[in-house]
């Protein structure tokens, strides 16, 4: 593959990455099961845990598992185009990548979307199953010690590098482009969660399951 046409390959997959990520299933479950949008209602994020808000464990879990799903698609289709030589294979985390950004700016939702906990748990599945069940398992220990769903999400993206790092001394060979990009995730992560370190450190923070 020429350097020209890898970068032209490498262009399509991170396009239908993004493309992958702007489908928001917190506003297409709402809508098929005949629920409110969750953008009006709670935090206005198009998510899970918004979805949860709104009473409905099944749409909330169908968003968990939509959400999650695309950011694996996204790093799945961009692998079996690196496979079958249509696409260099440093175009599969950064296909993850797009999905994560178009799940946070999903062009289909003029660019305001959620804070992409479960796509980026599907990006981490993809490019590496051990270090998302450590990034679950975490996430799961904060939610558990703390009762913030917030926190354990930014614990769990601090983490998740540093998995990749010491995992891939251990179990599994590092790539840079995977490492960078893992970062880069987890830096947006808690960008994204800057309202809810705010309210935090207010002591104003909603605990999980506790009803206002």
């Amino acid at each position: 593959m020429s350097s020209l046409s890898a970068v032209a390959a490498t262009a399509i997959v991170l396009f239908l990455g993004y493309l992958i990520g702007s489908v928001s299933f917190a506003v297409v479950v709402s809508k098929a099961m005949g629920l409110r949008d969750p953008r009006s209602f709670g935090s206005g994020n198009p998510g899970a845990t918004n979805v949860l808000r709104g009473g409905n464990k099944a749409a909330a879990i169908l968003t968990l598992l939509g959400d999650a799903a695309k950011g694996w698609v996204a790093v799945a289709l961009a692998a079996w185009a690196a496979s079958a030589g249509l696409a260099p294979e440093t175009a599969v985390p950064w296909a993850g990548l797009a999905a994560f950004l178009g799940h946070l700016y999903p062009v289909f939702l003029r660019f305001k979307g959620g804070k992409g906990v479960a796509t980026a748990l599907g990006v981490l599945l993809a490019l590496q199953p051990w270090l998302a069940l450590a990034t679950v398992a975490t996430w799961v220990i904060v939610l558990y010690v703390t009762r913030y769903v917030s926190l354990a999400s930014i614990v769990a993206a601090v983490f998740a590098p540093c998995y990749y790092i010491l995992g891939g001394k251990v179990a599994w060979r590092m790539d840079a482009a995977t490492a960078v990009v893992i970062a880069a995730l987890a830096v947006l992560l808690i960008v994204r969660h800057k309202a809810n370190i705010a309210r935090l450190l207010a002591g104003k923070e909603n605990r999980f399951g506790r009803k206002k």
